[in-house]
């Protein structure tokens, strides 16, 4: 058996009671899911969280009738079921998992958790033999559409075309800050760096092993380097760049791949087959750059390529002929 699903039960074997308690509880911790988004967007997504704010007034409303119907039929004492007790049931990622992930992802999660819960509803009212069960699942499955045409309505009210036009414009620059920023020095450094010493090595010995052992060892280094300062630099509190250990991963991984980049070439034996193709990777990595430049940080082509060109040009001139020499 596999631990902690042997306890669990079968929604077809829950009773009504248990179904409208299980009811409950859902919307109980998909209300606390919605105010935890709304405390977290407020400082800067305002108008979201005006969104999601309403979202717990219905949550908590949805909430309030079912437990009304559960005194009127059953009693005071509510049974104790939650979503983790049921096989099948549907699953909520944690907060955690999903509010550092973007405005746009928080969204996106607040429809699934909508949709998700209609759908279960939906097909346990299709499957349910008891015509009193039917009615209340198919009662719960209309109650989560509503949910989804509320927060429809409520997005509309809060957020006009300024709004969404402001946050969306928030959230793209914090995206460039938190990652595209930091990710692109990472890439500029370690796809320019390490040509000295990796094509140093390769004219020095020839030997397409040692090159690739140096360019392995100095493209792990880097990212190490890169991502260490980058997460110590600076917190991202008073320059809203963004948490320091995105910031830090985003850098140390970009170094690393952009040396490997140049340096895998020489798991192949022969010396001028691996640096002809390295040679071709590292035009590729220098556009790359160009790109990531124009694209997210507006820079003109032609200067962002004449710069990644001119000082990619230079580094690995000044490595092939130290290695020549």
């Amino acid at each position: 058996m596999i631990p902690g699903f042997a306890d669990r039960r079968r929604f077809n074997d829950l009773s009504e009671q248990e179904i409208l308690a299980l009811a409950i509880s859902s919307e109980e911790d998909d209300a606390r899911i919605y105010r935890a988004y709304a405390d977290k967007l407020r400082p800067e997504y305002p108008a979201s969280a005006a969104v999601f704010d309403g979202m717990v007034v219905e949550e908590s409303e949805h909430r309030r009738r079912l437990i009304d119907l559960h005194v009127a039929r059953f009693g005071d004492v509510i049974p104790l079921i939650r979503r983790e007790h049921v096989a099948g049931f549907y699953a909520r990622r944690p907060v955690w998992l999903v509010e550092n992930l973007g405005l746009e992802r928080i969204r996106d999660e607040a429809t699934r958790m909508e949709r998700d819960a209609q759908r279960f509803y939906e097909l346990a009212a299709s499957h349910a033999r008891d015509a009193a069960t039917r009615k209340l699942l198919g009662d719960l499955a209309a109650a989560e559409a509503g949910h989804s045409d509320k927060a429809a309505s409520l997005a509309v009210t809060h957020l006009d075309g300024d709004a969404k036009s402001t946050e969306e414009s928030a959230a793209y620059r914090q995206f460039v800050l938190t990652w595209v920023q930091p990710g692109l020095a990472g890439l500029m450094d370690g796809s320019v760096s390490t040509l000295a010493p990796i094509f140093a090595v390769a004219f020095a010995t020839q030997d397409t092993w040692t090159t690739f052992l140096v360019g392995l060892a100095a493209s792990v280094g880097a990212g190490i380097s890169m991502g260490f300062t980058e997460a110590a630099s600076d917190d991202g509190k008073i320059s809203g760049r963004g948490s320091p250990y995105k910031r830090g991963l985003a850098a140390g991984v970009m170094t690393t791949l952009g040396g490997l980049g140049h340096a895998l070439p020489y798991l192949i034996t022969d010396f001028w087959t691996a640096t002809s193709v390295a040679l071709i990777v590292v035009v590729v990595e220098l556009w790359a750059i160009a790109w990531i430049q124009n694209k997210y940080m507006q820079t003109p082509w032609g200067r962002a390529i004449f710069q990644v060109v001119l000082g990619g040009a230079l580094v690995f001139a000044a490595g092939a002929l130290i290695g020549s020499g």
